[in-house]
């Protein structure tokens, strides 16, 4: 299943991590997961979220402000039924573990590039693989995946398409264009508009649109905190002003939650 990110042989369990028959070896951190994302595949030091933005999320997440879009994307996974699932880009893991409530029986994996956030994800679901390496070349054999989840994460269509197995499929959670909408005109003058379907012009030969719908629901971000948070880890922490981002934080409003959910299938043949 996994294989070396070196010269892609296969990598194979030994004592406290996993070695290619290049003899490329990559050990077990303390935390559990294996990082195998080389020196020469990053583009900064430390690439990723950092630990502020990642410390942010995890508390806005367990805070229960986005619940159903996670159980939603659970009780999606699970009616696929896949043996084998991957999460690219799984952040700190907490829609992840969600999915691996869902699918007990499954063999699971997830990776995100920024250490900081798998350092944490290891601990909400101990029996997964997870993975520090790069989307770019996901560290994973040639159509190995049943399903693969992409959640609020940008995604090599290409890479998608190699690793699904023929009649699995990619299971996209992003915003729609109505998505954080309040709290996009309280930090801008002009609000963008953006083509919530845009993706779908991206899908490769050999890959269909199978399945879409739509979630949302209103949110009251009634603490400073939450509101703050929400800012840090979405792009908009860091693109409004500070002015407006203090405005932001100092009181309470509601914000309209709208996330689209696709599910792309490879071609069965």
């Amino acid at each position: 299943m996994l294989i070396c990110p070196i010269c892609q042989g296969p990598l194979a369990a030994v004592d406290n991590g996993v070695v290619c028959p290049a003899n490329h070896r990559f050990d077990r951190a303390r935390q559990g997961y294996l990082n195998l994302l080389p020196v020469q595949h990053k583009n900064s030091r430390d690439p990723g979220d950092n630990a502020a933005m990642v410390e942010a999320r995890r508390r806005f997440l367990d805070g229960g402000h986005y619940a159903p879009l996670a159980a939603r994307l659970a009780q999606l996974a699970a009616g696929y039924a896949p043996q084998r699932w991957l999460d690219i880009g799984c952040g700190e893991g907490y829609y992840t573990a969600q999915i691996a409530e869902a699918l007990p029986e499954a063999d699971g994996y997830a990776l995100d590039i920024s250490r900081e956030a798998v350092k944490r994800a290891c601990k909400r679901a101990p029996q997964l693989n997870w993975l520090i390496a790069s989307m770019a070349r996901v560290p994973v054999a040639d159509a190995s995946c049943g399903l693969l989840a992409s959640v609020f994460s940008p995604l090599d269509w290409q890479e998608a398409k190699r690793l699904l197995a023929p009649g699995g499929g990619l299971l996209r959670m992003g915003p729609t264009r109505e998505h954080l909408m309040e709290l996009r005109q309280k930090l801008y003058d002009e609000v963008r508009d953006y083509d919530d379907q845009k993706h779908l012009e991206l899908i490769p030969p050999g890959m269909h649109l199978a399945h879409s719908e739509t979630l949302s629901f209103r949110l009251l971000l009634d603490t400073p905190q939450a509101r703050a948070d929400l800012l840090a880890m979405t792009p908009h922490g860091w693109r409004a002003s500070a002015e407006r981002r203090a405005a932001v934080i100092a009181e309470s409003f509601e914000v309209t939650v709208a996330i689209r959910y696709d599910w792309i299938e490879r071609d069965a043949h």
